[in-house]
């Protein structure tokens, strides 16, 4: 990876169908595309045996052999699919790779010993669980822990949530959040796998982890918000770095905190996991009709100026803390659509038309050069609502205003119920496609108090 973005190469060549989806396993290129999941239509030793090329003569059998072996090669194999979850599967196989599911007839253990030792099957029962987390008896694929997660974690301030689903496509999660209290508040954390990279998931966990204990660390030690994020973004840059076998074998991921307290919030960012702020006013059931005055669209303006400095990834000074007040997105995604608008070049229509939108540039990891987060001050003038979330959820809902309807249209209310509220967050994006890893974190905030009061 280069300064380019770590998905550059990836993702200029992906297809339409993906690009339309944006960096969700599209423009991140996930493993699951670059190298093949199991069970995709991939060439397999032995798919054609038995059966001649098209343009081989048939040999010296009869025309009605001839015939046959015409129909015969019509026929492609590698266009069945599994019944339970619709990935490519092929002739002779007993079971589905993707998810287990029984493609012949019989139980394999009937008339043999049953094998043992191993993990018990959530479907079956058999201890018979292998190192790859299949069943050896009935052949199912076994949930992974990190496939559905939820945390809820009470502070003096009131329960704050996550959750975090792997969705419909991949083969495993790579995002990864972590919640962390601290003295005067909350901190939460999430990262998204760079699935073009080697074992992102390690990546988002070391990332998430290390930065929610370094935040709460630091403010515990008397830190000011915005340099305790400093601190712990440098802390989980290094953590990541680490995990590298090589520059060019590089785990990598985005990372996005939000930091909770009497001063009121602090968001840094790395990447285009994003953060917002919902106004309670906008998330009540009596506001369906509208009013919500919604700034979520990229700050062209704040990027700008951001791009008169040295470096494209400045940090916002400390001093402009900007007052909220109706729901916005709170983050400035880093990506090639965001440089491009802020630059002056695309409009942002034409530049979220171009294949190369989501394409990220800046990360984590080994082959990020310089780690510079962005990182912004803001001060609630009424209670609402942070949101801390992957690209998994904002691709489907990529304004304040689609996720305060989300919301309000299921009468979920995070500050009555936080990890409800997240749960219908994952849920609507599950219902909409599910195309990437979905994680969400929420915080319901009381009004900060006045900035005359908080000094």
């Amino acid at each position: 990876m280069n300064g380019e973005g770590n998905d550059t190469a990836v993702e200029a060549n992906e297809t339409a169908a993906d690009a339309s989806h944006g960096r969700t396993g599209q423009a991140q290129g996930r493993p699951d595309q670059a190298q093949g999941r199991p069970g995709q239509a991939q060439e397999r030793p032995g798919q054609a045996q038995g059966i001649p090329a098209a343009n081989e003569p048939p040999g010296e059998g009869t025309a009605g052999d001839a015939a046959a072996l015409v129909e015969q090669n019509a026929v492609k194999p590698a266009e069945l699919s599994c019944p339970q979850c619709g990935v490519v599967v092929y002739p002779g196989e007993a079971f589905c790779e993707n998810c287990g599911h029984q493609l012949i007839a019989g139980r394999p253990g009937n008339g043999a010993p049953r094998p043992s030792g191993g993990a018990e099957c959530v479907g079956c029962g058999e201890a018979a669980v292998d190192a790859e987390g299949y069943c050896e008896h009935c052949g199912l694929k076994q949930p992974a822990d990190r496939d559905h997660l939820e945390v809820e974690v009470r502070t003096p301030g009131g329960p704050v949530a996550g959750v975090s689903d792997r969705g419909k496509r991949y083969a495993r999660n790579e995002d990864a959040f972590a919640i962390a209290p601290h003295p005067t508040g909350v901190a939460a954390v999430v990262c998204d796998g760079v699935g073009s990279s080697p074992r992102p998931e390690t990546a988002s966990r070391a990332a998430a982890d290390t930065a929610a204990t370094e935040i709460a660390s630091a403010l515990g030690a008397g830190a000011t918000p915005a340099d305790a994020v400093r601190t712990a973004v440098q802390a989980a840059a290094t953590a990541v770095a680490e995990l590298a076998d090589s520059p060019e074998q590089a785990p990598s991921c985005t990372f996005v905190t939000a930091v909770t307290g009497p001063d009121g919030v602090t968001v840094g960012w790395v990447g285009d996991s994003r953060a917002y702020w919902l106004s309670a006013d906008d998330l009540r059931a009596d506001g369906a009709d509208g009013g919500l005055a919604d700034t979520g669209e990229l700050n062209a303006a704040a990027m700008t100026a951001e791009l008169a400095a040295d470096d494209p990834n400045a940090t916002t000074p400390d001093a402009e803390t900007v007052p909220l007040g109706a729901s916005r997105r709170l983050t400035d995604d880093d990506s090639w659509a965001a440089f491009m608008v802020a630059s002056g070049a695309l409009t942002e229509a034409e530049a979220e038309a171009h294949p190369n939108a989501h394409v990220i540039t800046a990360w984590m990891g080994a082959d990020a050069g310089e780690v510079r987060p962005h990182v912004r001050g803001f001060l609630p003038d009424r209670p609402g609502t942070l949101l801390v979330c992957s690209d998994g959820l904002w691709n489907y809902f990529p304004g304040a205003e689609d996720l305060a309807a989300v919301l309000r249209n299921a009468q979920a209310d995070p500050a009555a119920d936080p990890t409800g509220a997240a749960r219908t967050l994952v849920r609507h994006a599950l219902d909409a496609g599910g195309r990437d890893n979905i994680t969400v974190a929420v915080l319901p905030m009381a009004a900060a108090p006045s900035t005359e009061q908080a000094r």
